[in-house]
């Protein structure tokens, strides 16, 4: 278990530039951003009629949202280049003899890059994310400060929503994490073989499988096939249909987690989650089968 443990460690070592370095400067040019837009005048923190009581605790709120939507998709396509690149890193820094010396088989080897893809790598992005809530929880106060709203009240009100706004955020990267599974499953897998040319070979695959479905089962074009439907159906995570997202920010009333989180994990097909996660230990079989035997290695 410690083996394991130091093998994931590894993984946050190698990729903290990705998962770590870079979505500190991140941050650091968002709060400077954010410092600079009060400062020039772009935006006015002085509001007054009804927005005096409304408008900072909403601004907040809608800011940390986006923050959080934005934090999410950045995790998710840097996972993807992570397995494309985490997977092949082995044979590329000439360190595979290193680890076969190990008594650690090639399989645990892939596990703990797909498990540090889902627990330990993602880990660090959300406490990034937290960490731009507090910054943004800064200049919300100091605005109200500004305007007069400073109360103890707006103070609790504010310390709501970002717990609100903080669990939200924590569903979604589990729930992308499980959905999207076997996606970065089959990219590592394929990274064992083809290196960083993993990424546009998964890409075409989808495609190469419709083509052959509809060239055996027939059908107006490749993309109306079962097989493209299905894929389809897979890439798209739940609520992002029926402008779900887009309500938030048009809503006039508080965000609610509890909420959100009710109907995502409503809406998830379970069943598909299972599938996927077996999908995905297959796919690191065949790739540890692969590293073991294959003669480059």
């Amino acid at each position: 278990m410690k083996a394991f443990t130091a093998l994931i460690h590894r993984e946050l070592i190698e990729h903290r530039g990705a998962f770590l370095i870079g979505p500190l400067l991140l941050v650091v040019v968002m709060f400077g951003a954010t410092i600079l837009a009060f400062t020039v005048g772009r935006v006015d923190a002085k509001f007054s009629g009804a927005l005096l009581t409304v408008a900072p605790l909403r601004v907040y709120e809608l800011g940390f949202l986006g923050f959080g939507v934005a934090w999410s998709l950045y995790l998710m396509a840097t996972l993807f280049f992570y397995a494309a690149d985490g997977f092949a890193a082995d044979k590329r820094n000439n360190a595979m003899l290193f680890w076969k010396s190990m008594p650690v088989g090639d399989f645990k080897v892939l596990l703990s890059k797909l498990v540090a893809a889902i627990t330990l790598l993602p880990g660090t992005v959300y406490g990034v994310a937290l960490l731009s809530g507090v910054l943004l929880y800064g200049v919300a106060f100091v605005a109200m400060l500004i305007n007069g709203t400073a109360t103890v009240g707006a103070l609790g009100a504010i310390v709501m929503i970002y717990g609100h706004v903080a669990l939200t955020i924590l569903i979604t990267i589990a729930v992308g994490l499980v959905w999207y599974l076997p996606y970065l499953a089959l990219i590592g897998g394929l990274a064992t073989a083809i290196g960083r040319w993993a990424i546009p070979v998964s890409l075409v695959l989808p495609a190469i499988a419709a083509t052959l479905e509809w060239v055996t089962l027939g059908g107006l074009h490749p993309f109306t096939t079962h097989t493209w439907n299905y894929l389809s159906y897979r890439a798209t995570f739940p609520l992002m249909e029926d402008g779900y997202i887009d309500s938030w920010f048009v809503g006039t009333e508080p965000f609610n987690a509890l909420l959100y989180a009710s109907d995502l994990l409503g809406r998830v097909d379970w069943a598909q989650v299972g599938i996927g996660i077996v999908f995905a230990l297959a796919v690191m079989y065949l790739g540890s089968e692969y590293r073991r035997r294959s003669n480059d290695n």
